[in-house]
């Protein structure tokens, strides 16, 4: 026996997009590791009686894993939940955890994502758009160009931004969007946009406007933002 991992998307925020077979991975795991806003999502399946459970930050979730990690029996199994879909901008973490479990130990357990409910609250479909994630710690200068184009060639957009508290400068919330989207030469007062915070949540707000209006305007961590340039189609306009 050996050393097992489930990875695991939790939803947007509220327990009622939670997933079976998620549930079930909470209940089989003996240790829990997570970011409090993820915890939070599985607190109602977790039994702190017989599991244990750890919160974490960046700073010390190298650390948290590592200890978990060697302080496991084989056979015993280990589950880290995720915000929304644990394939859609958590690579970074998911890289690593299959680095230290081992990809043959790591069980990933998809779940819904808020780049799904914002394409649900919108109506605008995600297979007729560009999807993007600049909440990633990496280098964004290639996701911007393609951005620019996919907003030129008349495509709709649904993206999470990125937050960047202590180095304000990397910032790429929709406010430095609607920015540099102008600053690039398209015109904002005409292209429709959304932003949603805290979806599925009792904090949920709803932002509905142009691109233009975004400018100055501050939103949560927990936002995602959709460009709207759908036109509809249906199957009548097709030979």
């Amino acid at each position: 026996m050996t050393k097992g991992l489930f990875v695991i998307g939790v939803g947007p925020g509220s327990p009622v997009y939670l997933t079976d077979i998620a549930k079930n991975a909470v209940k089989k795991s003996q240790y829990i590791i997570g970011y409090k806003y993820t915890l939070n999502a599985i607190e109602d399946v977790i039994d702190r009686n017989l599991q244990k459970v750890y919160e974490v930050t960046m700073k010390n979730q190298e650390e948290m894993y590592q200890q978990v990690f060697k302080s496991m029996s084989d056979g015993e199994f280990c589950l880290v939940p995720f915000t929304g879909d644990v394939n859609f901008s958590e690579s970074e973490v998911v890289d690593r955890l299959l680095q230290i479990f081992g990809d043959e130990n790591v069980e990933i357990i998809p779940g819904i994502s808020s780049i799904q409910i914002a394409s649900s609250r919108s109506k605008v479909p995600l297979d007729k758009s560009y999807i993007v994630t600049f909440h990633v710690t990496g280098d964004i200068e290639i996701k911007k160009l393609e951005l620019i184009k996919a907003v030129i060639d008349g495509k709709s957009v649904i993206l999470l931004p990125r937050p960047w508290h202590t180095k304000p400068e990397k910032n790429f919330m929709p406010s430095e969007i609607a920015i540099f989207l102008r600053k690039n030469g398209i015109d904002t007062s005409k292209i429709k946009v959304w932003v949603f915070e805290n979806l599925t949540t009792e904090k949920e707000t709803v932002f509905r406007s142009n691109i233009l209006d975004l400018e100055g305007k501050q939103f949560s961590d927990l936002s995602v933002m959709v460009i709207d340039q759908y036109k509809r189609q249906t199957y009548l306009d097709f030979d």
